[in-house]
This record gives structure tokens, sequence and C-alpha cells, in this order.
């Protein structure tokens, strides 16, 4: 139902920064928990950050401490903040989308929509 664009990827080195966007479209983003997965060559796609409507936001261990998720409901849009970037954080990173749940839900519901995802790369 909700179509959703990244973008903001890149090559980064060990240690820097990046911030990765989502727009979404439509007139109910406000209504949607977003969130972002991950996914590294050889592994599962994986859960990263989430974000409630009102704003409560759920982080995996991995990137506790160095991502920071955020919206702006005006802009239809999902930020994540990645700082201190690791190797280990290389990956297609993919927006997702799920409407009236939990951020902590998000990371487990199947009903989700994807974005086309937006590469991370951090060199060892």
């Amino acid at each position: 139902q909700v179509q959703l664009v990244e973008s903001g990827g890149g090559l980064v080195q060990a240690g820097g920064s990046l911030r990765l966007s989502c727009a979404a479209s439509g007139r109910t983003f406000g209504s949607y928990t977003m969130g972002w997965f991950r996914q590294a060559p050889g592994k599962e796609r994986e859960f990263v950050a989430a974000i409630s409507g009102g704003g409560s936001t759920y982080l995996a261990d991995s990137v506790k401490g160095r991502f920071t998720i955020s919206r702006d409901n005006a802009k239809n849009t999902v930020y994540l903040q990645m700082n201190t970037l690791k190797p280990e954080d290389t990956a297609v990173y993919y927006c997702a989308a799920a409407k009236y749940t939990t951020a902590q839900a998000l990371a487990v519901t199947s009903n989700k929509s994807w974005g086309q995802g937006t590469q991370v790369t951090v060199p060892s």
C-alpha cells in the first residue's frame, strides 16, 4: 500500500557517519510504524531499528548507542543516523513499514512493506 524509497547509502570509512533516508508515499505516513533492516552477503536480513508513529523507538543491540532512528511526518520521511560505523555494518539497508503496530513488533511482523534498499559499505 505504501511505497518506500531509500537514499543516502554509500561508502564511508570505519568510524565515520552516514544518514539514510526513506521517503514514503501516501497520506497516511503517520499511521505507519517505520523501520530499518539490513542484509549482508551470506546472512539473513536482520532488524536494525524501528520507530512508531508516536515516536517510540526500538533498536537492535548491535547498533544501540551508535544508530538513531527518527521521523518527520510532515515530510513523510524516516531517517537512520549511523555513527561510529564498523565494517560489520556493511549491508544493503532496507526501509520497512507496517500500519498500526509497535516499534518492537515491526522487528518480527510478516506484514511489512519494503523499499528497494540502499548499499552501505564500510571497508575493513
